[in-house]
């Protein structure tokens, strides 16, 4: 039993280190901003979420579980919202993402949240 659980928390681990190289390569890679928020919340969802629930197979029912489980539920509330949060700012401050039409173009500036001048 304990050489499958050992099994089992590897192939989480390793699927998570995978993810986490994936997403650190398309930090490196890509060209947009907003593509490279995009591998940066792949990497903090899929890759460190993964990483954790073998850590928790590993651990077995014990307080260190339930203390991953906490940073796991932090990581998936805290990681969407900032991602979304840094997008929006770079909107609004007029970084547009590479797209191929200016019908595109015009869609995301209508989603501005203010026009920036002052009042």
């Amino acid at each position: 039993m304990a050489a499958v659980l050992d099994i089992v928390s590897w192939v989480f681990v390793v699927g998570g280190v995978v993810f986490c190289l994936i997403g650190g390569y398309g930090l490196l890679k890509l060209k947009d901003v907003y593509a490279r928020l995009h591998a940066a919340s792949l990497i903090d969802t899929l890759g460190v979420g993964l990483i954790l629930v073998g850590l928790m197979f590993q651990a077995g029912f014990t307080l260190v579980t339930a203390k991953l489980v906490l940073i796991l539920v932090f990581i998936f509330f805290t990681t969407p919202t900032a991602t979304h949060a840094l997008a929006r700012a770079a909107i609004n401050h007029d970084v547009l993402p590479e797209v191929d039409t200016e019908e595109e173009r015009e869609l995301v500036r209508s989603t501005k949240t203010h026009t920036g001048t002052a009042e």
